[in-house]
């Protein structure tokens, strides 16, 4: 099954983050890019859902 890849701008906002703390999960390994388009990644929404419950599960 082909999952649509979104723009690291779209992660952020349907994570409500960031753009910044997308560029910091992947740099912390959280979350790796699916894939690129030109220069830019693309990751999985669900990848994005993903590390947003590593990291917020974290803070609990």
């Amino acid at each position: 099954m082909n999952t649509p890849l979104i723009s690291g701008d779209l992660a952020a906002t349907e994570a409500d983050v960031s753009p910044a703390t997308i560029r910091k999960w992947v740099q912390l390994g959280h979350l790796k890019a699916a894939g690129r388009q030109g220069r830019r990644s693309m990751y999985r929404l669900e990848d994005v859902f993903a590390a947003e419950r590593l990291v917020r599960g974290a803070r609990v």
